[in-house]
């Protein structure tokens, strides 16, 4: 079955971006010139993905407002001739076409993802966490939807991370099938080093078929009263096949201030226009403050 719907998690507080989250969702923050959640919306579309579901929670209306049409601003920004900026804010509407449901608690990952229940429906769908920012995001969903679609299950975006890592992470324990794909047989959530089944890391990508919601709602809620994703794969992967995609190139973390910072440096570097010149000012600002602060 083609794959046409996705969702996208954006309901929670973002307390590690205290106090700006107080007022701002934490998916508004901007990386570059465009708001975090707007990449993942991007990568839906031009993957032909056709209603995205975003699951939004109290105070995250600014989400619905940047996506929706502003007349005036057009017509301003037409009027004085910058009409490259207003195709711009234009298409912010024309993407794909999306929705809004809230989650009224916060639950969890699994508890928000069901409540995108009946809307998703009888029909496999992506899942987007949108603080990871993939180098080839496109690409990697691309695969991702046709290893779906050739094997009718769910796939996981999978990443080798150092052993010292392994508990910030979704581990899993997985057996190899062919270059970059696994079959999962099973997922720990945040394992010590010392009982990572792998060094395979979950990352903010995933093609799930609709068991996951049967799935989701037989897990026991665990620490804090969450509902976690992970503890349904887990269940999901004991009733169906579950695959996971060790993809290729960068994922960048912009869920946390540090990888925020480093992200909107990576994406500014890269950047054509902005590129060179930002390049040279780091490295002005490095040899200043690697000059010693007084003369002997």
């Amino acid at each position: 079955m083609k794959i046409k719907k996705a969702v996208i998690a954006a309901a929670g507080w973002g307390t590690r971006f205290l106090p700006i989250t107080k007022s701002l969702p934490k998916e508004m923050l901007p990386l570059l010139n465009k708001p975090l959640i707007q990449y993942s919306v991007e990568e839906a579309a031009a993957c032909g993905l056709e209603l995205v579901v975003i699951i939004t929670s109290s105070g995250k209306r600014e989400i619905e407002d940047y996506f929706d049409r502003r007349f005036e601003l057009e017509n301003i920004l037409s009027q004085k001739g910058e009409h490259r900026l207003a195709r711009e804010v234009r298409c912010l509407c024309d993407l794909t076409d999306i929705c809004y449901i809230r989650q009224k608690e916060q639950m969890g990952l699994g508890h928000a993802l069901l409540t995108a229940k009946n809307i998703i429906g009888n029909e496999p769908f992506t899942l987007f966490l949108p603080d990871d920012i993939f180098e080839y995001g496109e690409t990697v969903l691309r695969r991702m939807l046709d290893i779906s679609e050739k094997h009718n299950s769910s796939v996981i975006a999978v990443k080798p991370v150092p052993e010292t890592e392994v508990s910030r992470y979704g581990i899993v324990a997985a057996r190899r099938l062919e270059d970059r794909i696994y079959e999962v047989k099973d997922l720990v959530e945040k394992p010590s080093p010392g009982e990572a089944p792998s060094n395979l890391a979950i990352m903010g990508r995933y093609v799930l078929t609709p068991a996951i919601f049967e799935a989701l709602e037989k897990v026991t809620p665990g620490k804090n009263g969450e509902i976690q994703l992970t503890d349904g794969l887990n269940g999901l992967a004991r009733r169906e096949p579950v695959y996971a995609y060790e993809f290729i190139g960068e994922r960048y973390d912009a869920g946390t201030l540090p990888g925020w910072l480093e992200t909107t440096v990576t994406l500014a570097l890269r950047n054509p226009e902005l590129g060179p010149r930002f390049r040279n000012y780091l490295t002005a600002l490095l040899q200043r403050t690697g000059e010693p602060t007084s003369r002997s």
